[in-house]
C-alpha cells in the first residue's frame, strides 16, 4: 500500500513540475504569435506582413513595414527575445515615411526555431544574410542591434560590408573582457542533462550567452574592417551591460565615423525606455546617407 502511495505522489510531483514547465514555456516565450501581430499593426492602421524563408534546417522569421522602394532598416533584438521587441518602431508614423522598416526573430527566438538556439554570431550573421540580399537594393541599408544584437550586427558589418551602410549599436555586448564570468551555472544548463528544465527562451539564451565571450574575442581583429558610420547608445546606469563597452568601441572602431550617445540615468532596457534615441538616430543616419547618395560622384566621401 505505501509503494503505490509513493508512487502516486511521485506522478503527482511529476505532473505538478511538468505543468510549471508548460506554464513557464507558454508566459516566458517572450513572444507574440501571428494574430497578436496582425492584431497590433490594425489597431495602430499600419500595413505590416510577416514572411519567412528557409536557410540551411533553420527557418528564419521576420515582419516588415513601410514601402518597398525606401532604404531598409533592420532590428535585431537581445537575449532573450523576439521581434516583437522593435514593433513599436515597425509602427512609427516619422519612420515609415523614410524606410522599409523589419524585425526579425534571431535564430533559436520568437518563431525561428524557437528554443534551438546558435551560438555562433558569425553563423546567426549567415542566417540573416538573405534579408540584406533580399533588400540590397533598398540603400542604405541600417542595422539596429539590441543587447546581444549588437555584436551580431557587428558581426554582419564585419562579414557583410557590401551590404551594410551603417550600425545602430544599442547597449550592445561587445566587450570579451566585460563578460560576466556566470560559467558556475550556464556550463550545467547548456548539457542535454539540464538544459530540458529552462523555459525554451532561456534555453536558447543561456546557449549563446554562454558561448559569447569567445565568440567576442573571436572579433577582435575583425572591428578595424568596420568601415560605415556607426551610432553607439549606452546607458550608463546599465546593470546588464558595462558602460566602458562604449570605450571598447572607441578603441576597435578605428576606420569608422562612430558618434557616442551616453545617458546618465538610462538602464539597459533603451527600446522600451527610451524608444526616442533610436528613433531620432536613425533618421540622423538616414538623412546623412540619403544625402551622400544624392551628391554627384565627385562630391561623395
Amino acid at each position: 500500500m505505501k509503494g503505490v502511495l509513493r508512487k502516486r505522489i511521485q506522478w503527482i510531483i511529476a505532473l505538478f513540475f511538468l505543468s510549471i514547465m508548460i506554464v513557464l514555456n507558454s508566459c516566458m516565450s517572450f513572444r507574440m504569435n501571428s494574430k497578436e501581430v496582425d492584431s497590433y499593426f490594425a489597431s495602430k492602421k499600419v500595413t505590416a506582413t510577416q514572411h519567412q524563408y528557409k536557410t540551411g534546417f533553420r527557418t528564419i522569421h521576420y515582419i516588415k513595414s513601410g514601402s518597398d522602394s525606401k532604404p531598409l532598416v533592420l532590428f535585431l533584438h537581445g537575449s532573450p527575445g523576439s521581434l516583437s521587441a522593435f514593433i513599436g518602431f515597425l509602427a512609427d508614423t516619422s519612420l515609415l515615411s523614410h524606410a522599409l522598416l523589419i524585425s526579425t526573430d534571431r535564430p533559436g527566438f520568437g518563431y525561428s526555431n524557437f528554443g534551438n538556439a546558435e551560438p555562433s554570431l558569425q553563423k546567426q550573421a549567415e542566417a540573416l544574410k538573405p534579408i540584406l540580399e533580399e533588400y540590397k537594393k533598398n540603400k542604405p541599408v541600417i542595422l539596429i542591434g539590441h543587447s546581444l544584437g549588437g555584436p551580431l550586427i557587428a558581426r554582419m558589418a564585419m562579414d557583410y560590408p557590401e551590404l551594410v551602410d551603417g550600425l545602430i549599436i544599442v547597449a550592445g555586448s561587445i566587450d570579451p573582457e566585460l563578460e560576466p564570468n556566470e560559467t558556475w551555472f550556464r556550463a550545467p544548463l547548456a548539457t542535454p542533462f539540464l538544459s530540458w528544465i529552462l523555459p525554451r527562451s532561456f534555453r536558447s539564451s543561456n546557449e549563446e550567452i554562454y558561448q559569447l565571450k569567445p565568440e567576442l574575442e573571436e572579433m577582435i581583429p575583425l572591428w578595424s574592417t568596420i568601415k560605415c558610420p556607426v551610432i553607439l547608445i549606452q546607458g550608463k546606469k546599465d546593470s546588464l551591460v558595462p558602460a566602458a563597452n562604449a570605450d571598447f568601441a572607441k578603441k576597435m572602431l578605428v576606420n569608422a565615423p562612430v558618434e557616442f550617445v551616453l545617458k546618465e540615468n538610462m538602464d539597459h532596457f533603451v527600446p522600451w525606455s527610451n524608444p526616442e534615441l533610436i528613433r531620432d538616430a536613425i533618421l540622423k543616419m538616414l538623412a546623412v546617407k540619403v544625402s551622400e547618395q544624392e551628391l554627384p560622384p565627385t562630391l561623395k566621401k
